[in-house]
């Protein structure tokens, strides 16, 4: 688990300084040291976390004749099976780390090499003979990689702050940020800067002599079959599976903790994790005391001391974690208004006290279909449906489709009536027939909401703490079988996830996995009343991006609702974490802030 970063420019640029440049702000996702590789018109720097082969896992990696250069990001999970079968062909390997793989595989086995590939990646492969550079991220996205180009070639890294030194002046995108003020988040390959963006899960990119980007996706949920046998033989199929995954994931040459919510999902992986350890696996929770947000620490701690585990609840107060948003828009760093991001980050800064790994049940929902925005009242989406044709009537509302106050400046708005909607709707068009609109829903998320929202919320709140976190129900094998499975095997009812509740009662007591699913939640009503309020009132309006993008009279009416009792928290902090963003990215070039009051951040 690193970070990653490079060129490929037209001219080559030995000795350049921005590679350090970029390193240097990449520096908290790789502690543990810096490599380099320039060559011809290419540049390659790696910051490394180490976790596999701690003392010889250096990076960049080469092959035998040093013809191919690697830096990578995440973890090859199925590496030593991939590492004997290569050996067996008359490869040499120079290190044990589990990304050498990768060299040898794309030798070996061309253009399908990452066929063979099980694990959470991104990186940047030099090949000096074919004067190629290629770019490639895991099918599910799990591992971040962005890139810009420009009349001198390509740059690319693990997060957008660390392309900044290639933009002298960085301008907002105004699809990207209709994108995220309607749904909190931008998709692939959208972000908010203008010139850059996103590879998109499950791609790789090319680009040789002739300055032209090739992307091609090597994998999508779309090919997924609809599973043909009965329950259970999935059942049994699933077990065998899940075995085999948690198995591989858990190999780690250093110690590994999980995040544990209390919901099945983090449940079940601590269930399936503590059965194989010959001590107390490392849990830990967070809880808000004296607010109005549901609190499911005393319920995390129940299913600890169930399996044996060493569990730490922290109490935080809700006061006190605001003050951590500054920091967790920087480490963000491709904005992400999930409120979750908060909390995460406070668990990633204290497990990152004593460990390097740790587990988290992100997936688990669009997999296996938990959301109850999979379970629509059918006159509702009819009409949604019919309002916006091509959506299927899922995906249809944003943050500020409830608010009437004429608040956009004309670019802005006109990017807001439709064009935000555009990637939900691609993926609908893109399931095959056979699919149910079920299954059409899952997909929708897995090629969004699941890589643009919640998987940088485990990245990038992780990494900043120098922790590696890890998805097992993200391995692609299990996001096929789950989508593949027919509709009645999900839901029962009103209720989702059946199948893998279901397989979950080998496991854990049926009252806790069938109980009513309440979710993770960060009072944010809480924050934007009273005084609070009264502050950002003064000082939003004032705020650079805020000036730029929206209607002062607009953002007047807005938070006078607020005022009313009218609930406008959700746009207001999307606003409020924009402004904060554009502070950091826009205006100070990506800086990290220290801990303190967003607003008074902005008023500075």
């Amino acid at each position: 688990m690193c970070g990653i970063a490079g060129y490929y420019r037209s001219t080559p640029q030995p000795g350049s300084p921005v590679l350090a440049d970029m390193a240097q702000r990449l520096a908290h996702r790789g502690p543990d040291g810096v490599g380099s590789h320039e060559r011809g018109p290419v540049g390659l720097v790696h910051t490394r976390l180490a976790i596999i082969d701690l003392g010889g896992g250096s990076q960049p990696l080469y092959n035998e004749d040093r013809s191919l250069a690697l830096v990578a990001n995440g973890e090859i999970y199925n590496y030593p099976e991939l590492r004997r079968e290569l050996e067996a062909l008359g490869h040499r390997f120079a290190t044990h780390s589990d990304c050498e793989v990768i060299l040898h595989a794309y030798e070996a086995w061309g253009e399908h090499y990452l066929d063979r590939v099980l694990g959470m990646f991104a990186f940047a492969l030099h090949d000096a003979r074919a004067e190629a550079l290629i770019l490639a991220r895991d099918r599910l996205g799990i591992k971040p990689l962005y890139y810009l180009q420009d009349v001198h070639g390509l740059a690319f890294a693990s997060e957008l702050k660390a392309l900044l030194p290639f933009l002298p002046s960085p301008e907002v995108d105004a699809v990207g940020l209709a994108q995220f003020l309607q749904n909190n988040f931008t998709c692939a390959p959208q972000t908010l800067l203008r010139e850059a963006r996103k590879l998109m899960p499950g791609a790789t990119a090319r680009i040789g002599v002739d300055g032209a980007v090739q992307e091609r996706r090597y994998w999508t949920a779309s090919e997924v079959v609809p599973y043909a046998a009965s329950l259970e033989s999935a059942l049994e199929q699933f077990d065998t599976l899940m075995d085999e995954v948690i198995d591989i994931h858990l190999r780690s040459d250093v110690p590994f903790g999980l995040f544990l919510s209390g919901g099945v999902d983090s449940s079940l992986l601590a269930a399936l994790i503590a059965r194989r350890l010959g001590e107390p696996l490392r849990t830990f929770s967070i809880g808000f005391p004296d607010s109005s947000v549901h609190n499911e620490r005393a319920t995390a701690a129940g299913i600890a001391a169930r399996l044996g585990a060493r569990h730490s609840a922290f109490e935080v107060n809700a006061e006190e974690l605001l003050t951590r948003l500054p920091y967790a828009v920087w480490a963000g760093d491709d904005l992400s208004a999930d409120y979750a991001n908060l909390p995460v980050s406070l668990l990633a800064e204290r497990a990152g006290a004593e460990l390097k790994v740790v587990f988290s049940g992100e997936g688990g929902d669009e997999v296996f279909a938990g959301y109850g925005r999979y379970r629509p009242l059918w006159l509702k989406r009819r009409m949604a449906q019919l309002a916006h044709p091509g959506s299927g009537g899922f995906r249809t509302r944003g943050v500020f489709s409830r608010t009437n106050e004429r608040l956009f400046r004309p670019e802005l708005a006109e990017a807001l009536v439709d064009q935000w909607r555009v990637p939900f709707r691609q993926v609908w068009a893109r399931a095959p027939k056979g699919w149910s609109d079920l299954a059409r829903m899952q997909d929708v998320d897995l090629e969004t909401w699941l890589p643009d929202d919640l998987l940088v919320k485990v990245d990038r709140m992780l990494m900043a703490w120098g922790v590696e976190g890890r998805v097992p129900f993200l391995d692609h094998r299990v996001v096929e079988l789950g989508l593949a499975l027919p509709d009645d095997y999900k839901l029962d009812g009103r209720s989702g996830k059946r199948f893998l509740k279901l397989w979950g009662e080998r496991f854990l007591p049926r009252e806790h996995l069938w109980a009513h699913k309440k979710g993770f939640t960060v009072p944010v009503r809480d924050w934007l009343r009273g005084e609070r309020l009264e502050r950002l009132a003064r000082v939003l309006p004032n705020a650079p991006a805020i000036r730029r993008w929206l209607q002062p009279s607009g953002l007047a009416r807005l938070i006078e609702r607020q005022r009313r009792k009218a609930d406008r928290s959700a746009p207001l902090w999307s606003l409020l974490n924009f402004a904060v963003w554009h502070r950091l990215f826009i205006e100070g070039g990506g800086k990290p802030p220290g801990v303190q009051d967003p607003i008074a951040l902005l008023a500075q």
